[in-house]
């Protein structure tokens, strides 16, 4: 459920069944050290990078001692760290539902009025009430939402990820020093 809610909110795809257990390739390894973060999702980092990926099935045995220290808590902060580091999705959905709410109140305040005014069916200070609060949650959600937008895309910059990553190079030295800088700029990753 993780895996498909993660692919469905960010521009990285996630394989099924994917651990953190895996058998990089140096040019991968340069990659992700050449990414300053410091709060690092390996699953997705190693599929952002854009390198051929190739899974091995396997059959897991069962813990034979002890148990797993990792608790539900710790998970959970995987998840939203995983979710958080590829995605701006959430924020932009606040300001849709702030829209939504803002624009879904109109036809409430339209029906209040009327009832107020050709019925005796209103409890007096309830339909103003309602109207106001909501009508001004939504306008506070999608300002939350138009704010959380350039904060994520501040928090795209600060991640000083490359825009680009190279799998191989073609006429170079092989030992160069300035490989592991340059070699961010030739294939697009994502």
């Amino acid at each position: 459920m993780y895996r498909k809610t993660i692919n469905g909110l960010s521009d990285v795809e996630l394989a099924s069944g994917a651990a953190d257990f895996r058998l990089l390739d140096r040019a991968v390894v340069d990659c992700l050290n050449a990414m300053p973060e410091n709060s690092r999702f390996l699953r997705g980092l190693v599929a952002w990078s854009g390198f051929r990926q190739i899974g091995i099935p396997y059959v897991a045995a069962p813990r034979f001692a002890g148990t797993t220290k990792y608790s539900l808590f710790k998970m959970l902060t995987l998840a939203s760290d995983g979710i958080t580091s590829f995605s701006t999705k959430p924020l932009r959905w606040s300001m849709y539902f702030g829209f939504f709410t803002a624009a879904a109140i109109v036809p409430y305040s339209l029906l209040a009025i009327y009832q107020h005014l050709f019925t005796n069916l209103t409890v007096p200070g309830w339909s103003s009430l309602i109207v106001a609060v909501s009508f001004l949650g939504g306008v506070q959600l999608m300002s939350l939402g138009i704010l959380g937008e350039y904060v994520g895309r501040i928090y795209t910059e600060v991640k000083q990820r490359p825009l680009y990553t190279v799998q191989e190079r073609y006429g170079f030295a092989a030992d160069s020093t300035e490989q592991d800088n340059a070699s961010l700029e030739l294939r697009r990753a994502g």
